[in-house]
């Protein structure tokens, strides 16, 4: 029954799919911050109604891109 199984996969071409709502991998960090800079992004975020980690992501992608250019 192996040999009739693998006749199947030798048949066919592979394609590549895409899966568009998959997350991308994270890690968690942690992060030391003045106080003060805490209470100010958290004061933007919620004035953006986001939550400040998710902000500064953002923020942080956004600078990525503007230095690497």
């Amino acid at each position: 029954m192996g040999v009739l199984g693998t006749q199947f996969l030798l048949d066919t071409v592979p394609e590549r799919i895409k899966f568009p709502n998959l997350k991308p991998s994270t890690e968690s960090i942690s992060l030391r911050l003045p106080i003060s800079l805490l209470e100010g992004l958290k004061i933007k975020a919620n004035k953006r109604d986001v939550p400040y980690q998710s902000l500064l992501k953002t923020w942080f992608a956004e600078k990525l891109e503007e230095v690497s250019k």
